[in-house]
């Protein structure tokens, strides 16, 4: 592709059964990352509280966050809103299922 060309004369090729077998294998080459470790965060939702409030907190406090019942919550990946999706309990545990998929720029 020549560099003066522009992003409107681009015509992309279509795929063939040679370009999917490129995809596998492209997919199968991200085993060297497996085992990069990521922080996923699920953000129930946020408070602001001044510090003499913080230090009145004891147990079985209740601090009120910005969403409601039944809201989805914020999925991150390394600080970066990637989903959202519910709580689900699971063996008596807390878990997150997610609903929503956030593409680039999709957040709001």
């Amino acid at each position: 592709m020549s560099s003066d060309m522009k992003l409107d004369e681009f015509t992309p090729t279509p795929l063939d059964s040679g370009s999917l077998e490129v995809s596998e294998r492209s997919a199968a080459d991200l085993a060297a990352v497996y085992d990069v470790p990521v922080n996923i965060q699920a953000v129930l939702g946020h408070a602001n509280l001044e510090v003499a409030s913080l230090l009145r907190l004891s147990r079985g406090s209740v601090i009120e966050l910005d969403r409601k019942v039944g809201e989805a919550i914020d999925i991150y990946v390394n600080n970066r809103l990637v989903a959202r999706g519910e709580v689900v309990v699971v063996d008596e545990r807390l878990g997150v299922t997610m609903t929503e998929i956030i593409k680039d720029g999709d957040a709001v």
